[in-house]
């Protein structure tokens, strides 16, 4: 019996979608979720320009810096591709991006996902194929497979005179709490090992929705901090929290860090100590009830959970701050032995009301003050890691390489705290958890062996 002739088959390749992501990580978040749907629908991510048929340029508005930044990333992609999105923070003003790269495809605002899925589709089309529209469980993430971002809410009810993070991303929206535990669940079940929750008010989650009750896992939980940092605490895995203002309510989270729930870690923006400039700022209230206030909390977190790390930001050379207030602040810190700190030169927002204070400081007392911070920091930081020396801890380990590892203690968040660098890593691999014998110390790393 003679053979059929085989059918010409043509083959037609998936479109091909690039990806550059700035800012923060709530930025990032937004950015998965948009590569999820893309990749759900069939499209393909380019590691490049060259092979994308267009490129999503993901922005961040929040300082003239970062925009500037933006700007620069967007003017990259339309050289090396010339087929641009923007998404982001800064498509909130889409005139300044427009009137420099009038060619680009769209421009949406922040969180604005359909929209941004609806401009690739205007662009690029996707190809129906069900053999392609396949995307793991958990949804596709910029962040290696051990760690991921968890974003519980949008936006913000705060008023702070320095920050545009209202008129760009709206009033505080949190995410119903069975919404955020079905995510976690699912992170942890494609095994990510720790899971950083992130918000711009993460201890005013549920209060836009009067904490409304959800059923969790057959049992009722209220859409509110303490009960998801409760229920987060259940999963096993790291459980780190970001973006917390001292409230009294978060006085009772402290408990299950000492439990082991949840890391013994706070990320607190205090941003100022001195209270003339904090009320510039107009700070939410805990962090302008006073030096004596904070300290008191401070202690009594530090009493029920001895190795709790208590991580901030700060600005120096804010509108009207003077040399009192700067040493104000210094003593202040000194006092607090905060572990980890960031600090940042202010510098004028558009849009922002701290543009228009009195008492502008000219750049060579920003850089200078600035200096005088890091330094105090760094000695805080230094003396309070020499202490770990001697110790066991437990750390996570982040990169394998050379017989060597990158790891992180549970007092480092990945890229803005320190590492714990091991001189032994045979055996081990991303995402593994091994208690570190410290060895040595510096202002912000330490080194050790794995036991």
């Amino acid at each position: 019996m003679a053979k059929a002739a085989p059918r010409n088959v043509k083959t037609i390749e998936p479109p091909k979608v690039g990806i550059v992501s700035l800012g923060c990580p709530k930025a990032l978040v937004d950015s998965e979720r948009i590569i999820t749907k893309l990749r759900s629908e069939g499209y393909m991510l380019s590691p490049d320009y060259a092979g994308a048929d267009e490129v999503i340029v993901n922005t961040c508005g929040f300082h003239d810096s970062a925009k500037e930044e933006s700007l620069s990333a967007i003017g990259e992609a339309m050289k090396e591709n010339g087929k641009v999105i923007v998404t982001g923070c800064m498509g909130a003003q889409p005139e300044s991006i427009t009137e420099k790269y009038p060619n680009v495809l769209a421009v949406t605002g922040p969180h604005q996902y359909e929209a941004v899925v609806e401009s690739v589709h205007s662009a690029v089309p996707p190809l129906h194929d069900p053999y392609l529209d396949l995307v793991p469980p958990a949804g596709l993430k910029l962040t290696p497979r051990h760690y991921a971002y968890l974003k519980i809410s949008e936006g913000c009810n705060n008023r702070c005179t320095f920050c545009i993070i209202p008129s760009l991303r709206g009033d505080l929206v949190s995410r119903p709490i069975h919404h955020v535990m079905m995510e976690a669940e699912k992170l942890a079940r494609a095994g990510v090992k720790e899971l950083l929750v992130i918000s711009q008010d993460t201890s005013a989650y549920g209060v836009d929705l009067k904490y409304a009750e959800y059923p969790v896992k057959g049992l009722p939980r209220k859409t509110k901090f303490y009960d998801l940092c409760e229920a987060l605490g259940e999963l096993g895995i790291w459980v780190r929290l970001h973006y917390v203002y001292p409230y009294p309510h978060v006085d009772a989270a402290i408990q299950l860090m000492a439990d082991g729930k949840i890391l013994p870690y706070l990320d607190i923006p205090f941003q100022h100590a001195a209270p003339n400039v904090l009320k510039s700022m107009r700070r939410p209230a805990p962090v302008k009830e006073g030096q004596e206030k904070t300290m008191e909390r401070l202690k009594k977190w530090r009493e029920i959970c001895p190795d709790i790390t208590i991580r901030s930001s700060f600005i120096v050379g804010f509108p009207g701050e003077t040399e009192e207030h700067f040493q104000f602040r210094l003593d202040w810190l000194q006092e607090a032995q905060i572990d980890r700190a960031g600090c940042f030169k202010y510098e004028d927002v558009a849009g922002a009301t701290s543009n228009d204070l009195p008492g502008q400081l000219p750049q060579e007392v920003k850089d200078e003050r600035w200096n005088r911070f890091m330094e105090v920091q760094q000695a805080i930081s230094a003396a309070k890691l020499q202490a770990k020396i001697g110790r066991a801890l437990p750390c996570i380990v982040d990169a394998v390489e050379g017989g060597g590892a990158d790891a992180r203690s549970q007092g480092d968040a990945p890229e803005i705290d320190g590492k714990v660098y091991l001189r032994d890593a045979e055996g081990l691999k991303p995402g593994d958890i091994v208690n570190v014998t410290i060895e040595d110390a510096d202002e912000y790393d330490m080194f050790g062996v794995a036991v």
